[in-house]
């Protein structure tokens, strides 16, 4: 089989090299390019170059660097910003996948290979003659929720080889075929940006804007902030304010003022009620009819652990989770990604409107 194969520097992509040449395919190797936003090169990108052209001359194979700077920094960058002005928590992540890896890539690239190979932690699940997008079975380290957002067609192109393994068993066998970057420390950051630091990106492009912190059950003033666009509901770090802990409950984005409340115990923080629209179903609408109801798992970021509730389309174009149990920092502007009751399968996501409670 003729496959691209996207390689990043890292451990995972390098054994996806590993396992599929063993297997016999024919591979083509690709790193995907993204320069910073002040059009200046990465360092760090070089190193994953470098990284990758030593795999690429272990089993000698082709090896081309592309590049979507423009792409990336005219959709997924424009994404991100224009939610965060709206006031509404972004997944730059999500949309990367989407719109570059299995977007631009594969209408420039990666439509001419049988399939494009990645080493996400997710599976392709064949059932009922019919691809499904299945989770993995290391639930720390499974990326379906970053993929949540692709299409049927992108799915049935895709491969992930590390599907059915866990991370100790991926950097076993790293060790055990000697790869140069066995040992490499997995990457952290916003896709493709590495170790860039949000809140300087953030104010790199939007600035600062002082505002107040009000404590909500009170209104009174407790402290101050440097703009709202640098805060998401639920969060509880870096607020700069004493005799905590305090959370991010609500934002007016008109006055620019950040509303928050004391305790861990706090109601304010939790809701049970999540309401989305335009969802993208991957493979199949588990609710065709509005009015119906169906049980489901979900997650509202990314985490190991799964919530269960009830999936009902009470309009046409509006869906509501209903929540088993309290869900902790509810944001606009993220995603629902919802699951099988099961956990085996990841159906699809929308995005969360700011009505939810």
């Amino acid at each position: 089989m003729k496959i691209a194969v996207l390689v990043s520097g890292g451990v995972d992509s390098a054994v996806v090299v590993h396992k599929l040449h063993a297997e016999g395919h024919d591979l083509h190797l690709f790193y995907i390019r993204i320069g910073m936003d002040n059009g200046e090169g990465d360092c760090s990108a070089e190193e994953d170059i470098e990284m990758c052209t030593l795999i690429a001359r272990r089993y000698g194979l082709p090896f081309k660097v592309v590049s979507l700077h423009e792409e990336y920094w005219e959709h997924v960058m424009a994404y991100t910003l224009r939610t965060v002005r709206e006031g509404r928590t972004p997944h730059p992540d999500m949309m990367c996948n989407k719109l570059i890896k299995f977007g631009f890539f594969e209408e420039r690239w990666g439509h001419e290979f049988d399939k494009t190979a990645t080493g996400h932690y997710a599976r392709v699940i064949e059932r009922d003659g019919k691809y499904w997008l299945g989770t993995a079975p290391d639930p720390v380290k499974d990326q379906t929720d970053f993929l949540a957002q692709i299409s049927y067609s992108q799915l049935s192109h895709i491969m992930f080889p590390l599907g059915s393994m866990t991370k100790e068993e991926v950097r076993a066998l790293a060790l055990e075929a000697a790869l140069p970057n066995a040992r490499r420390k997995d990457s952290q950051g916003i896709c493709f940006l590495g170790k860039i630091n949000y809140n300087d990106f953030l104010e790199r492009h939007l600035g600062t804007r002082p505002g107040t912190v009000i404590e909500l059950e009170t209104g009174r003033k407790i402290g101050t902030h440097r703009g709202y666009w640098f805060h998401t509901i639920g969060q509880r770090k870096g607020l700069g304010l004493g005799g905590g802990p305090w959370f991010v409950v609500r934002k007016n984005v008109r006055d620019n003022v950040l509303y928050v409340s004391h305790g861990y115990d706090t109601p304010r923080q939790y809701g049970r009620i999540i309401e989305f629209t335009e969802p993208d179903w991957i493979t199949e609408n588990p609710l065709p009819d509005a009015g119906a109801r169906v049980r489901v798992a979900f997650k509202t970021r990314h985490t190991p652990e799964f919530l269960e509730g009830t999936l009902s389309r009470p309009e046409p174009d509006l869906w509501r989770l209903e929540s088993d149990s309290d869900v902790q920092g509810i944001a606009p502007g993220q995603f629902a990604i919802i699951y099988t009751p099961d956990r085996k399968i990841c159906l699809g996501s929308g995005m969360i409107l700011p009505t939810c409670r």
